[in-house]
């Protein structure tokens, strides 16, 4: 696959769900600044770097190490969106709207991953 990792779906996904991530949590307590604030951050600029670090890798093998990674992230940020939300740090509306847009990028990376896997024969069941 040609081009850079800012031409890939998943990237551009990843990349504006990091942005909203980062405006949303800003209305967090203030005391959570080195507690949920940075961890759901870090979330989401993990998953999307990693698809670009993955893409700037030498072969294949390494770009899914590294899309394994993204998704990862992306579980780990889903589970703090849900914990955000039973804090009420943030609405049940919000919550949902960011777990979809995490879901939609897992999608994508998920995608791209099956894109990349080595192509495997299939062997008759006897």
């Amino acid at each position: 696959m040609s081009g850079t990792f800012r031409d890939l779906k998943a990237w551009q996904k990843a990349f504006e769900l990091a942005l909203e991530v980062y405006q949303v949590t800003r209305s967090f307590p203030r005391e959570e600044m080195y507690g949920l604030t940075s961890q759901v951050r870090r979330a989401a600029v993990s998953a999307v770097s990693n698809i670009a670090e993955g893409k700037g890798r030498a072969s294949d093998k390494e770009l899914l190490r590294f899309l394994g990674i993204a998704k990862g992230s992306l579980f780990e940020l889903e589970t703090q969106i849900a914990l955000s939300e039973s804090l009420s740090y943030l609405s049940k509306n919000d919550a949902q709207a960011l777990i979809g847009k995490v879901t939609e990028t897992g999608k994508l990376v998920s995608g791209l991953m099956r894109a990349f896997e080595p192509t495997r024969e299939l062997t008759p069941r006897a």
